[in-house]
């Protein structure tokens, strides 16, 4: 079942590469930004974590981020503790919450993102974002989800055009520092 806006998120909980069990209800009174991405590997993906970290300071002081990949935990490690993010990037191995929020996967818009953002691939290569090993779902179009202090979902966006389609970093900026 699709996140709506007014949705509570109240159940999430994996493990994360730092070796802690994440759960969100032990942050309630943050506004959250979780967003789900594809498989560790991903090049798109590992660019926008990229993006986010190096803007990271922008956003609000009372904000988390939340990224969750489809790959297993040893996989994710090995591709994500390279970024040293300041947020916690957890492991959905099981595919357990793509489910649960109705992630999709289209096989159409994986070659639509690998056609029209081939000049994104070669930025992410230039950055050592290279996927050799396919550890999780190549075709899960991305979703990222605004929830505010109280656990409630704001704004929610499932991908539309490709598997490299996520919300613009100004809106997650808008959302962060808003009262």
């Amino acid at each position: 079942m699709k996140i709506k806006k007014g949705d509570l998120i109240s159940d999430l909980a994996l493990p994360s590469i730092d070796g802690k069990n994440f759960k969100i209800q032990e942050h309630k009174g943050k506004k959250i930004f979780l967003t789900f991405y594809r498989f560790a590997a991903c090049p798109f993906c590992n660019l926008r974590i990229n993006e986010i970290i190096k803007r990271y300071d922008e956003l609000g002081k009372n904000f988390l981020v939340v990224a969750v990949f489809d790959s297993p935990l040893d996989n994710l490690i090995k591709h994500a503790k390279k970024h040293d993010a300041p947020f916690p990037i957890l492991a959905d191995e099981n595919y357990k919450y793509y489910e649960k929020y109705g992630l999709e996967r289209s096989f159409l818009k994986f070659l639509r993102a690998v056609i029209f953002k081939f000049p994104t691939l070669i930025k992410a290569s230039m950055k050592g974002f290279i996927p050799i090993v396919f550890k999780g779902y190549v075709n899960t179009l991305p979703s990222d989800i605004m929830i505010n202090s109280n656990g409630i979902v704001e704004d929610v966006y499932y991908a539309k055009t490709d598997t490299g389609d996520h919300l613009p970093f100004s809106k997650i900026k808008s959302f962060s520092v808003k009262d």
